[in-house]
């Protein structure tokens, strides 16, 4: 997880680089550098640690250049260092390199350059491509790149700056994301489009198997038989961003797959640099603020209202703090007691959900300090809350969310142990144990997407269902609910979630012969009160379907099937159990022929009230 900038144009090359590397910083955080062309001689800078390392040293250099490379790192080979940041220079510091991706034959790559007479002076796998481009070297600066790569294995997106063409850049992408910009007169490269729009809107999405290269004329680019590629221009706006299915038949497949990255990139930045503790450095409230708060109010829709019902447990778990969660849509109606002694909690994947730019709107009109937590920089929620968290989840082109409301939870995590941290409300040590959790759940999402195919055989038993009821209790309710959601809305069953304890209250009548019940059963203290609520459930002959952390006895006695989850605290579930519940809605309506990224009837930004 890297974040790439390039430039070639008119304007002042290192500013360019340094905004665009600061707008990335996100995709890593512990080392950073540019290379550029300061009066034709190669020059690379780079620094351990956050881009205001690098931005502290540079502002005692001079230089005059209008074209550069630059990159911000999260170390993969080699610990962080000054030596193991990029640019990597080649013997003969003509050629610098940024690389984003992992090479996986680096070892006898590099064997075989130190046996050639090759000097290394750095840990980094990135390096052997700065010598594999110094071999291959034979006048064109496209193809040296070409040549290069095609010895290697792995992913990358590589960016290549050399003192022998102090007119181009070039550039090459294989499974790392990189779109080049078009300017005034000016060109860019940059691994998320982000860094991009403070200069243009006007891009190309480069795809695997495609070189790109800048000059003072244009972009090129051709595939890696040097044939040209021709490509529409694709002018961003964030109600639509760009992004490919990347081989996956669906986004929505894509993007469920994509969470353990998402949650990297949310949490990555906002650990101690211990790794122990939570640092929300990017919001503005003092403790002393924090600390007079008796009240949050956590406004939202959709999904990001189920994102928003985690948040009350976890805050009030954790902070000691009374937390109301609303409906956008119905917020402002109801006339909610509001004072600035509440912090009100605005979630927005898009950040331009008009219920929910409204209740904004209110809270800050009764004197409320608004805290926004929404995935687009630059969003109409994030320039007017007082405060964001961005939940850095990456393009979600699918209506049906997925990694937008796993990355909300985790910010709803973040943001309980801050509050809790600042009013007394927890000890270090078990920060430190609720923390070690969170930094485990990327991993054992990857676990549960290995039992795709056991879900997708649930899911072709029961996709002619018409009705699925989900229970839960505690924070699996909360989940529940957006396990419902997401089978009606791409597979249009008929789906309701309810607190298991609610059955005999009504629900039960709707209970017969085969009805699938899902029911997650994470919470340990809560166990044995929800198989109590299943058994209800089996008398009456419906089918269960069980969610378990780990093994439980209780559960495969009493459930028809049984999802086991790795094991982890009660606490942290909801981030786990959604998954599965994502993956069964996904299977549920590809096997019922359903447009899954663009179901029936709904939008992705939801811009009227």
């Amino acid at each position: 997880m890297c974040g790439i900038v390039g430039y070639l144009g008119n304007q002042d090359a290192v500013s360019v680089l340094m905004a665009g590397l600061k707008t990335l910083e996100y995709r890593g955080y512990d080392s950073a550098g540019v290379a550029y062309l300061n009066d034709g001689t190669l020059e690379v800078h780079k620094k351990m640690g956050r881009i205001a390392v690098l931005d502290d040293f540079l502002s005692t250099q001079q230089w005059q250049t209008q074209i550069g490379i630059g990159h911000t790192r999260w170390a993969t080979h080699g610990r962080p260092s000054d030596c193991n940041a990029h640019p990597h220079f080649d013997c003969t510091h003509k050629f610098a390199v940024v690389h984003n991706g992992i090479i996986e034959n680096f070892a006898e790559l590099r064997e075989r350059l130190l046996a050639s007479g090759h000097r290394f002076v750095s840990e980094t796998d990135t390096e052997v491509l700065a010598h594999l481009v110094e071999e291959a070297y034979q006048g064109n600066l496209r193809l040296a790149l070409r040549d290069a790569l095609q010895q290697v294995r792995g992913s990358y997106t590589v960016v290549l700056l050399s003192e022998h063409h102090p007119d181009r850049i070039v550039a090459a992408r294989k499974d790392n994301p990189l779109v080049a910009g078009i300017g005034d007169g000016e060109y860019f490269l940059a691994s998320d489009i982000p860094a991009l729009l403070p200069y243009t809107r006007n891009i190309y999405l480069l795809d695997a198997g495609e070189i790109v290269e800048l000059t003072p004329d244009g972009i090129n680019i051709v595939d890696f038989q040097d044939r040209p590629v021709h490509k529409e221009i694709f002018h961003v706006n964030w109600d639509a961003q760009a992004a490919e299915r990347g081989g996956y038949p669906h986004f929505m497949l894509k993007e469920i797959c994509e969470q353990p990255k998402a949650l990297k990139d949310t949490l990555g930045s906002r650990l101690s640099a211990e790794g122990n503790d939570i640092q929300l450095n990017e919001i503005s409230l003092t403790p002393e603020q924090i600390r007079s708060f008796n009240k949050v109010a956590i406004v939202a829709c959709g999904t990001a209202y189920h994102a928003g019902m985690v948040g009350k447990y976890v805050l009030e778990k954790l902070a000691r703090l009374p937390v109301e969660v609303d409906l956008a849509s119905e917020f402002r109606y109801r006339d909610p007691l509001l004072d600035p002694q509440t912090l009100v909690v605005i979630i927005s994947q898009s950040g331009e959900t008009a219920d929910t730019l409204a209740a904004l709107r209110e809270a800050k009109q009764r004197g409320c300090h608004v805290l926004a937590v929404t995935n687009v920089v630059g969003s109409s929620v994030a320039r007017e809350a007082d405060d964001v968290i961005y939940t850095w989840a990456g393009p979600e082109i699918a209506v049906a969310s997925t990694k937008a409301y796993t990355t909300q939870v985790l910010v709803m995590y973040l943001l309980g142990l801050q509050f809790a941290k600042v009013r007394g409300a927890i000890t270090p040590e078990q920060t430190a144990a609720i923390v070690a959790a969170l930094k485990r759940v990327p991993e054992q999402i990857e676990q549960i997407l290995k039992q795709k195919e056991q879900i997708e055989e649930l899911a072709q038993q029961y996709y002619q269902s018409q009705d699925i009821f989900f229970l839960g209790r505690g924070l699996d309710y909360a989940v529940a609910l957006e396990g419902a959601l997401k089978l009606k809305e791409i597979s249009y069953i008929h789906a309701e979630a309810y607190a298991a304890g609610e059955l005999k209250h009504g629900t039960l009548a709707l209970i017969e012969e085969g009805v699938p019940v899902i029911a997650l059963a994470t919470q340990d203290d809560l166990l044995e009160k929800l198989m109590s609520n299943v058994k209800e459930v089996k008398a009456r002959e419906g089918t269960v379907i069980g969610l378990c952390l780990g093994k439980c006895a209780l559960a495969e006695e009493t459930c028809d099937h049984v999802i086991t989850l790795p094991e982890a605290p009660s606490f942290v579930a909801p981030l786990l159990s959604v998954v599965p519940l994502q993956l069964f809605a996904y299977y549920m309506a590809a096997a019922r022929g359903c447009d899954i990224d663009k179901p029936r009837n709904l939008a992705k930004s939801v811009t009227v009230e």
